[in-house]
């Protein structure tokens, strides 16, 4: 069969065409995967000048609000942050768990344990235990303070290899001002989603009481998202800070000036 050399170049046209649109979906699906790896879940919880948008902390489906002391203020992060106090820690040689309640408490009084509301909010392809619709079983998430994909599984090596991370340390919230709070307050502090992550157990470890002066996430990415959501518990909560801690904020926030505050509502 003879083919027109005109019939030859609009094949080869074509063919080409084909080839530039695999190209572009290529890096397309390339840079997805760059921003998932490096950003996850968490980027679209970073809101912008337009306003906030609704982070990874409240499902109204099967969550309900813990009332904090405080309205997490509005507008951006580093406004908020101007107006929380500045002092010195402290005394921490008082600091009791105790103080803060029971770990792991119902205290919104969904039928489920914060713990496991936590895990159920974070991971994704949730496995509950057999007949019971709050323990979570297992699952997968992308693990903030690393960057990197994590499996959960029911269990004392689960139970170490994943924790839930108070975002602001409950050592720290005890010699900055939460000494000051109530019994329950202080129960709604520890079990306020807006300060609980699913995290990397070792990692989890190595920032103890840390606070962002003497540690930060590994995850350059969701530094943004972690330092505005420090900000947002001890305000809601009427925390302060150290100068030094106000420093290392400021530092992170330089590079988002329009990072808003993060609430649960």
């Amino acid at each position: 069969m003879t083919v027109s050399w005109s019939a030859y170049r609009r094949a080869r046209r074509r063919s080409r065409q084909a080839w530039g649109i695999l190209a572009v979906a290529a890096v397309s699906a390339l840079g997805a995967l760059f921003w998932f790896f490096t950003a996850g879940q968490f980027a679209v919880a970073e809101p912008t000048a337009s306003g906030p948008t609704e982070a990874p902390v409240f499902d109204p489906a099967w969550m309900k609000p813990v009332v904090p002391v405080h309205p997490v203020p509005s507008g951006t992060a580093l406004s908020a942050l101007d107006g929380i106090a500045v002092k010195g820690r402290a005394a921490k040689d008082n600091y009791d768990r105790e103080a803060f309640g029971q770990a792991w408490q119902d205290v919104d009084r969904n039928g489920c344990d914060t713990r496991n509301d936590i895990l159920r909010r974070d991971l994704t392809g949730v496995v509950f235990i057999e007949g019971s619709k709050c323990r979570v079983a297992a699952g997968s998430f992308h693990e903030p303070y690393l960057g990197q994909f994590m499996d959960f599984r029911r269990g004392s090596e689960g139970s170490r290899a994943v924790q839930i991370d108070h975002v602001v340390p409950l050592a720290d919230a005890w010699q900055k001002g939460a000494q000051a709070l109530t019994a329950v307050q202080r129960q709604r502090l520890a079990n306020d989603p807006l300060n609980l992550i699913a995290a990397d157990g070792p990692v989890n470890g190595q920032k103890g009481a840390g606070d962002a002066a003497t540690w930060l996430p590994k995850n350059k990415s969701i530094r943004c998202h972690y330092v505005a959501r420090q900000i947002s518990v001890k305000a809601a909560y009427g925390l302060w800070v150290t100068e030094a801690e106000k420093d290392a904020m400021k530092r992170v926030l330089g590079s988002c000036p329009d990072q808003w505050t993060i609430s649960a509502n």
